[in-house]
C-alpha cells in the first residue's frame, strides 16, 4: 500500500459542523469529510482490496466509497489532519492479513491427571453404593 499515492486519491469536503460554537458554527464549514473510492484506487493491490472489502464491509457504500468525517475541533485544518490520520490507521489495520489459528495441543500430563481424577471420582461414588453379596 503506497501511502503517498493513497493520499492523492482522497477527496476532502468541508461541511457545517454541529455542536457548540455559537454564531461561528452558522457561518463556517469546519467539519471535514473524506471520500475514498476503493475500486478505483491504484495505491492498493488486488489482494489488499479484497481484504479491505471484507474488513470494511459495513463502512463502504454500495458504490465502494469509504466515507470518514471529523468535527472534533473548530479548525478545518486540524479536522483534516485528524480524519487523514484516522483514514491511514484504519487502512493499515485492515490490510494486515489475519493470523492463522494454532490448534492447541493438550499435554500428556494434563490428560493423565484428568483420567486419574475421573478414576478417583468414580471409586469415591462406587464406595457409596450398597455392597452386593
Amino acid at each position: 500500500m503506497d501511502q503517498t499515492v493513497l493520499l492523492t486519491e482522497v477527496i476532502y469536503k468541508a461541511t457545517r459542523s454541529s455542536g457548540p460554537g455559537g454564531q461561528h458554527v452558522n457561518k463556517t464549514s469546519t467539519r471535514v469529510e473524506l471520500h475514498w473510492h476503493l475500486d478505483g484506487s491504484d495505491a492498493v493491490s488486488e489482494v489488499e482490496k479484497e481484504r479491505l472489502r471484507t474488513a470494511l464491509a459495513n463502512r463502504l457504500s454500495k458504490e465502494g466509497v469509504l466515507l470518514l468525517s471529523a468535527e472534533d475541533t473548530r479548525s478545518q485544518l486540524k479536522n483534516k489532519a485528524i480524519v487523514t490520520a484516522k483514514f491511514v490507521a484504519l487502512l493499515q489495520k485492515a490490510v494486515v492479513p489475519p493470523q492463522k489459528r494454532k490448534i492447541p495441543r493438550v499435554p500428556m500430563a494434563i490428560k493423565r491427571e484428568r483420567l486419574l481424577q475421573k478414576r478417583q471420582n468414580s471409586e469415591k461414588k462406587a464406595s457409596r453404593r450398597k455392597p452386593t453379596w
